[in-house]
């Protein structure tokens, strides 16, 4: 069984929107606005790519990166190279770049949960708060991945969901505070 991972830049309320600049987010880059670059911070990044086995995306997201990602060969080679999985009712074939691998469209959930009960190393999720919401309401993420950002940003699109749910317990696995204000907080979900 493979598990799948949940990886974000997030504030301290909660927004995932925007790490980098985006010109309708107001506040969009705050990942590296007023806080000090602080390189061993991104060591989990660094991490994660190299034990990641294939990269899932949600739509918006794979239609943000797919024009960029493929062309930054030296930040991101093996998630270039590894199998991408797009969760989408909408993407069509005909949507997918043809420089960046091999790509699947997954039509629901039911079809993530059948990709979980393959084997192989764990999947990555990156961006795709939508698609991280549903996966977790659905009891399908396994770990949670944050580097959380001394940043109270209000408005913005949120890690969780509001949705009305049993309590979901966390395992804190692995924890480090940096200098510059970032904390890295990394979860198993418990069953």
């Amino acid at each position: 069984m493979r598990t799948l991972i949940y990886t974000a830049f997030v504030s301290v309320d909660g927004v995932v929107q925007a790490p980098a600049p985006e010109p309708d987010y107001r506040n969009g880059g705050w990942t590296f606005q007023g806080i000090d670059f602080r390189e061993e911070v991104y060591e989990l990044k660094g991490r994660e790519q190299e034990e990641a086995g294939a990269l899932m995306l949600g739509r918006v997201s794979y239609q943000a990166f797919a024009p960029v990602w493929p062309k930054m060969t030296e930040e991101f080679p093996k998630y270039n190279a590894m199998p991408k999985y797009v969760v989408s009712t909408t993407l069509k074939e005909d949507d997918l770049v043809d420089n960046w691998g091999e790509t699947t469209i997954l039509r629901s959930f039911d079809d993530v949960a059948a990709l979980k009960e393959t084997d192989g190393a764990p999947i990555s999720i990156h961006g795709s708060a939508s698609l991280a919401r549903g996966l977790a309401d659905a009891g399908l993420l396994d770990r949670y991945h944050l580097l959380v950002f001394p940043w109270v940003l209000g408005a913005g699109k949120r890690m969780w969901s509001e949705t009305d749910k049993d309590r979901q317990k966390l395992e804190l696995v692995e924890s480090e505070a940096y200098a510059n204000g970032v904390q890295k907080l990394c979860y198993s979900v418990v069953r």
